[in-house]
C-alpha cells in the first residue's frame, strides 16, 4: 500500500525536474539550492558550469549553534541560516543568486530562508 509520502516524494521531484529545466546557476550568479529535511535546513550555492558547491550553510553549523542558545521554532533558525548564508557570499563577493526551492513549496521554512538571505544582501 503506498503511503501519502510517496505520493508527495513522487510530487516534489516532478516540480523539481520543472523547475530545474528553467533554472542555472553560474559563477557570476550562483544558483541557491535548497534542501528541507524534517529537522535542519540546509542551503549552498552551486556553480552549474563548472558542477561545483561554492560554498554552503545549515542549520548544524557552528555559527548557528553558537548563537542559538534558546530554542527558537524551525522558521526562525531557517532566517537565521539565510543570513549566515548571505553573510559567507558577501566574503566570497557574490551579490546575485537565482533561487532553486528544489520542489519545495515557498512558503514556511523555505520562504523563511529566502528572506533571511535577502536581509543579509543577497538579491534574486
Amino acid at each position: 500500500m503506498k503511503g501519502k509520502s510517496t505520493t508527495r516524494t513522487a510530487a516534489r521531484t516532478r516540480r523539481r525536474k520543472h523547475i530545474r529545466k528553467k533554472i542555472v546557476g553560474c559563477a557570476e550568479r550562483p544558483r541557491l539550492c535548497v534542501y528541507r529535511g524534517s529537522r535542519n535546513i540546509y542551503a549552498q550555492l552551486v556553480d552549474d558550469a563548472s558542477g561545483t558547491s561554492i560554498l554552503g550553510a545549515s542549520s548544524l553549523s557552528k555559527e548557528i549553534k553558537d548563537a542559538n542558545t534558546t530554542t527558537k521554532g524551525k522558521c526562525e533558525l531557517s532566517r537565521t541560516v539565510g543570513k549566515l548564508l548571505a553573510a559567507r557570499a558577501k566574503a566570497k563577493k557574490i551579490e546575485k543568486v537565482v533561487f532553486d526551492r528544489s520542489g519545495y513549496l515557498y512558503h514556511g521554512r523555505v520562504k523563511a530562508l529566502a528572506e533571511g538571505a535577502r536581509e543579509g544582501g543577497l538579491q534574486f
